[in-house]
């Protein structure tokens, strides 16, 4: 499958302490489906076992059936949605990832992606590790496995201390639930409260289904552990480093309704089609979206500007993903099956499209000749973000570069190629003023190309030393 726009990793719920944690864990992952839709699960704990369930699909199929949630007792779980980055899309790679080892039962899920996985796998495996799925998130089980201290937190720290890139996780064994966010912070990770339960999820928009208290954001490098007397206790057992956490979260990944990294992703996406609009004004009649991430930047941008906002594209919210391939002479319906204009509103119109990024082109050239063939007089293309020219190594399943149109092509170029009458990309600095947190170093890599966490030497420069 080629991807025609960035795919999230996933997302990740847990909950300690509540009587309904299993259910609860599963309203949590409906609200954070946007955030993963190839697989999801289950792992809960009744104080002595844990018990799981999980499959490849959404989550309203996986848990349709009611009977599910007997066989995950107990007053603690975890769960976890998937897009597949780093592992492939087989139910083996489901998570959470749960083990039985020689210190009991553990559970993880994960969010990011570990840019020396394919190192620390050669290393594991040369001393006789095993690995049963193709995740990188199954290095880390291995990794605290291999350390002999007593302490649970201490072999988590230890393990933790030999990755590099970005992560979010979420541990569950039989009587606790630990939650690690990565010291640059890439992810977001909140924490909240429920009665005497703690909750701690991918986004704030989790909490609000469940009526949880917002508590505040879980801080990059900090290790929150739930504690069986119904506290928590914060740790911050990595070394210090100014924080840079993924800025494309705010321009598509997020949903506008959650709190991350100190700010409400509607009102900063609303600001970056202001800020847009301020860059790239066009005498025209009707502003549109690119439904649904580019609505809040088609307000701010149709505000900014004076121009009229509408619904000029319908999105087919019954979508869902595509298992059966179309013959080739009806495959270029793929863009009409989930987008139709309103030809009343854009016939005769000079309209100004807004989306968030342009990844291929392909589906921003389909978008441009539909609004057009509705009876557009002009087209003009603005997008939220600056061009994504580099892939992402964090998380963000994006193409290589040379598949990206924005490392190849100029503007003028790829605006040539979606048949716009004009194409503007919101600046860098524009993107970083809109999110209004001046003090904070964002990782901008899918934009410039500098990126915050090195990449560690090829495999076959492999040194020994794991245990040393």
């Amino acid at each position: 499958m080629k991807l025609t726009r960035p795919q999230e990793e996933c997302g990740v719920f847990g909950i300690y302490n509540h009587s309904e944690a299993s259910n609860l864990t599963y309203l949590g992952l409906y609200a954070l489906q946007h955030r993963g839709q190839e697989s999801c699960g289950i792992v809960s704990s009744d104080g002595s076992s844990l018990y799981a369930h999980k499959r490849m699909g959404l989550v309203a199929d996986v848990f349709s059936n009611p009977d599910v949630f007997k066989k995950l007792p107990g007053k603690s779980a975890i769960g976890h949605v998937r897009y597949s980055t780093a592992g492939a899309s087989v139910e083996k790679n489901v998570q959470p990832i749960m083990v039985d080892y020689s210190r009991g039962s553990i559970a993880v899920a994960h969010n990011g992606n570990l840019v020396n996985a394919q190192l620390l796998k050669a290393e594991l495996e040369a001393y006789g590790s095993i690995f049963q799925t193709t995740m990188d998130t199954e290095i880390i089980i291995h990794l605290i496995a291999t350390y002999k201290t007593n302490s649970l937190v201490d072999r988590i720290v230890e393990a933790l201390k030999r990755i590099q890139g970005a992560y979010c996780l979420l541990f569950l064994t039989e009587t606790r639930m630990i939650a690690v966010r990565d010291p640059n912070g890439f992810r977001p990770l909140c924490l909240g409260k429920l009665g005497d339960a703690w909750v701690v999820a991918s986004e704030s928009c989790a909490l609000d289904l469940i009526e949880a208290e917002f508590v505040r954001e879980i801080e990059p490098g900090e290790m929150v552990v739930c504690t069986e007397d119904g506290g928590i206790e914060s740790l911050f057992p990595f070394k210090k480093i100014e924080p840079t956490p993924c800025i494309f979260e705010f321009v598509y990944f997020a949903r506008p309704d959650s709190y991350i990294f100190g700010r409400n992703v509607y009102m900063a996406r609303k600001e970056l089609g202001r800020q847009l609009a301020r860059e790239y004004p066009v005498d025209a009649d009707v502003v549109i979206a690119v439904p649904d991430s580019g609505v809040p930047a088609a307000m701010g941008y149709a505000e900014e500007s004076g121009i009229p906002f509408e619904l000029g594209l319908i999105r087919n919210h019954y979508v869902g993903r595509t298992f059966i391939e179309p013959a080739q002479s009806i495959r270029h319906f793929g863009v009409k099956i989930k987008l139709n204009p309103v030809r009343e509103l854009l016939k005769g119109k000079r309209v100004v499209v807004i989306d968030d990024s342009i990844v291929r082109g392909t589906t921003s050239r389909k978008i441009v000749k539909m609004v057009r063939n509705a009876g557009a007089k002009e087209v003009h293309l603005r997008i939220s973000s600056p061009p994504t020219s580099y892939p992402c190594y964090y998380g963000i399943d994006t193409p290589n570069r040379k598949e990206l149109i924005s490392s190849s092509h100029t503007i003028d170029e790829i605006c040539r190629y979606v048949t716009a009458d004009s194409l503007g990309y919101l600046s860098e600095e524009g993107l970083v003023s809109s999110i209004g947190k001046g003090d904070t170093r964002y990782c901008k890599a899918c934009f410039a190309g500098t990126y915050p966490v090195a990449f560690p030497k090829p495999v076959e420069n492999l040194q020994k030393g794991l245990f040393e």
